[in-house]
């Protein structure tokens, strides 16, 4: 797993990407910008994109950084939200937000087919993953959208999976910024998880980060990595 550094702040940020997300695309930069200028010292991880184990590859690096931290703020996209409802976390966490995390498949995936190409031992990617720009989030760069996963590898969707079917209980301290209609992941997963006075709505696609709507939320998104749920605008 690759982790990049950004920004000299005495804040320390972990960002756990979304699955496919790399630290240099412009979305994902376009967020560390205004996490480094609201003075964060951004550790941003890079999910890799085929995995046979969910505890081995993707949360025991993370859990691994956080544990040497000692006071962080957790903000994570998609996949890694999924990851950072896992973490196993003290006293040194200060705040966790999500951004459409990736708690339970979209309808799409709900399917004979895909649940039996789960149960493969198959670590390589053959099941059509591919995402529009629309789907994204429609300021997605062309570049992104190019280097955006076309397939997935069952191993990957069995873990992922797996994670889901053991999500901890929800803390009601956390923030969750999601879109109802993704089309990527289940909105409707979101909304079973958390109460309605932790999360906000927006939309346009799945990335909040790439949504035309992005600069209506990001003072929002900004108050919570500061300051949890309880800085959520409650007339959102």
């Amino acid at each position: 797993m690759r982790r990049v550094d950004y920004g000299d702040g005495d804040d320390r940020l972990v960002f756990v990407l979304g699955w496919g997300n790399r630290p240099e695309h412009d979305g994902v930069q376009w967020l560390v910008d205004r996490l480094t200028d609201a003075g964060y010292r951004v550790s941003a991880f890079e999910l890799p994109r085929t995995i046979t184990d969910f505890d081995r590859e993707y949360l025991a690096p993370v859990q691994s950084f956080v544990d040497d931290l000692d006071d962080y703020r957790l903000l994570s996209h998609s996949t890694g939200g999924l990851v950072a409802r896992h973490l196993d976390t003290d006293n040194s966490l200060q705040t966790r937000t999500y951004l459409s995390p990736w708690w339970g498949f979209h309808d799409d995936l709900r399917n004979p087919l895909v649940s039996l190409a789960t149960r493969l031992p198959v670590s390589t990617p053959i099941l059509p993953a591919e995402a529009t720009r629309e789907e994204l989030g429609t300021l997605a760069s062309d570049a992104w959208v190019a280097d955006a996963p076309d397939y997935a590898a069952p191993t990957f969707l069995r873990e992922a999976k797996r994670a889901q079917n053991s999500l901890p209980p929800f803390d009601t301290r956390d923030a969750v910024f999601y879109n109802p209609d993704d089309p990527i992941v289940s909105g409707p997963t979101i909304e079973d998880h958390a109460p309605e006075s932790n999360r906000i709505a927006f939309t346009d696609g799945h990335e909040l980060f790439n949504s035309s709507t992005r600069d209506d939320h990001i003072d929002a998104v900004l108050a919570a990595v500061e300051d949890g749920a309880n800085a959520l605008p409650r007339s959102a």
